[in-house]
């Protein structure tokens, strides 16, 4: 990283608002009281989507303490027409509530503008998905919006790519953008996605935006959360978001990826331990 100097990169200049104007500037963004880009490792965990106000009690009690914010999907944006497309204001309304009774901030996904003044209304935090990384007229809505922005990135989008959709929401008047990487395509079959690990010290080169890593869909497999979110706070990541489910075999999307509650707060803990070690050698301090 010592050898990629901005002068060197041509999209530079169409980078105003993102670039790091210092070599220390980073951007602290408050969502409901936490703060992601800080010195804490910040968790974000819940279902893929919401399926009834029981499973997101459910998981929002067992989480409790081992995450910072509740997510879960209320519209759905499916590859499929068929595939479950989520319970819309209803499923809000129990993210809202199951929220409310364990004191946290929650992040939910928009995915059309004319959702944005809705989905505003019960969340602290509103995620644009890959698929919508570059819809432009989404971007610009949520910009117009006071409330922070999760922006993950798009399934086959570049760095500069990314960063641009962010200069879209910052130019239009919000600068609480957090970044999310997921994974991008491959030719890989074996995992959901490959995830970038070298997209966190890149990030943190260039932009003074916090990045977080949603391993949950670059694995596709529960069995690979773990390690790719430990590489993740290698990295320097500034948080994990996870996705968790009291009961994955009978989940309606995203079963596979989905850790139990119990696994998910040993990974927690384990982060959290790794963090310290790093931070005790001079890392992410």
């Amino acid at each position: 990283m010592d050898t990629l100097k901005h002068k060197d990169l041509p999209f530079w200049e169409s980078l105003p608002l993102t670039s790091k104007k210092h070599p220390d500037e980073q951007s602290v963004i408050n969502v409901g009281g936490v703060q992601i880009g800080g010195p804490e490792l910040v968790f974000i965990a819940g279902p893929c989507s919401i399926e009834s106000i029981e499973q997101i009690r459910t998981v929002a009690r067992a989480v409790k303490g081992h995450a910072h914010i509740l997510r879960g999907g209320a519209f759905k944006p499916r590859t499929s027409p068929y595939s479950f497309q989520g319970l819309a204001e209803e499923g809000l309304a129990m993210l809202q509530a199951a929220a409310a009774e364990v004191g946290m901030p929650t992040v939910s996904e928009v995915v059309s503008p004319e959702d944005v003044d809705l989905v505003a209304a019960y969340v602290d935090m509103l995620q644009i998905g890959a698929r919508n990384m570059q819809n432009y007229a989404l971007l610009r809505k949520v910009g117009q919006c006071q409330k922070p922005i999760l922006l993950k990135r798009g399934l086959a989008a570049t760095i500069e790519e990314w960063l641009l959709s962010a200069e879209y929401i910052m130019s239009a008047g919000n600068p609480k953008v957090v970044l999310c990487e997921r994974g991008i395509r491959t030719f890989e079959t074996l995992t959901r996605n490959t995830l970038d690990i070298s997209a966190v010290p890149i990030i943190k080169h260039l932009s003074h935006l916090p990045i977080i890593i949603d391993p949950s869909h670059a694995a596709g497999r529960w069995n690979l959360v773990e390690p790719l979110a430990l590489a993740a706070v290698a990295a320097g990541a500034d948080g994990l978001m996870i996705e968790v489910h009291p009961h994955p075999e009978d989940a309606l999307s995203d079963g596979p990826q989905s850790l139990l509650p119990e696994r998910y707060c040993r990974l927690v803990e384990s982060a959290r331990e790794l963090r310290l070690l790093l931070e005790g050698r001079g890392l992410h301090a």
